[in-house]
């Protein structure tokens, strides 16, 4: 067996090793690096950001990040124990900070770290809107996005490995193009829609943790469409973004409402 075929070999056989199912989807992730060893990283740079940006602390809107985090994590709870998976918070370390920038952002790191940025508040408006915010980090942590995408970034080093492997007796130039090619072709046709993905699995699942925390998911609609609005058109076309287009994203949670609803209806929450 050449070195080609070994490499090849040895992905396909990490691939089947290193998986781990989504609770929320029931699907295989990738799970190449443990989240056993992802989390302390996660909170060692968590507390690192935290000591070199200004958190806001004891305001009412800083309350209320606590506050409805707290409540997002109670639904994920819920939901989880009611799906068969007791447990599968234990190693997670639930912290809400406030953080004083004009950025329009939020983000939840790997064992439920999360921090809003004070420009987002006016775009949230009220604890809805704060809410959809909230539910969609959470579920990037829930789902393990951060572990998917390390594991996907490590493939994508493998096979280039593999192109440099198989190009090895061919001129620089052309080790070169085929070097390029492969990187174009891996983010274009995989790391760009593969994030996109992840982006629609946290709408998904947020609509649903905030739904069963009490927040009505026909307001995350109004909420994207403010966020849309604050972009000013600004965004890169679709197939070049992490993101799913405004128009794409409000579509698709226009669809999932019914099932946010009907998910949490079985906790005794309803709406109209």
């Amino acid at each position: 067996m050449n070195i080609k075929s070994r490499l090849i070999l040895m992905g396909l056989i990490v691939l089947i090793i290193s998986c781990a199912k989504n609770p929320f989807t029931g699907k295989n992730t990738m799970a190449l690096v443990p989240n056993s060893e992802i989390f302390p990283s996660s909170f060692q740079q968590y507390n690192t950001f935290l000591n070199e940006n200004k958190v806001v602390k004891g305001t009412k809107d800083a309350q209320r990040v606590e506050s409805i985090g707290m409540k997002i994590k109670v639904a994920a709870e819920k939901w989880l124990n009611s799906n068969g998976n007791v447990g599968y918070l234990k190693d997670y370390k639930w912290e809400y900070n406030l953080v004083e920038s004009k950025e329009v952002n939020a983000w939840c790191m790997p064992g439920g770290k999360i921090v809003f940025y004070t420009g987002i508040l006016p775009i949230c408006k009220d604890d809805a809107g704060m809410a959809t915010v909230m539910g969609h980090e959470v579920a990037h942590a829930l789902a393990n996005h951060g572990q998917q995408r390390m594991s996907a970034g490590m493939l994508q080093q493998l096979g280039a490995v593999g192109v440099g492997v198989a190009t090895g007796n061919k001129s620089e130039e052309t080790q070169q193009i085929a070097m390029t090619a492969y990187g174009a072709t891996t983010q274009l046709g995989g790391m760009l829609p593969f994030s996109r993905a992840h982006e629609s699995e946290a709408d998904m699942i947020g609509l649903t943790l905030m739904a069963i925390a009490g927040y009505n998911p026909d307001t995350a609609v109004a909420f994207w469409e403010r966020m849309a609005s604050n972009s000013g058109g600004q965004a890169p076309p679709e197939f070049l973004s992490t993101h799913p287009s405004s128009s794409t994203r409000i579509a698709e949670i226009k669809k999932l409402i019914p099932q946010a609803k009907a998910e949490a209806a079985k906790f005794g929450v309803k709406f109209k």
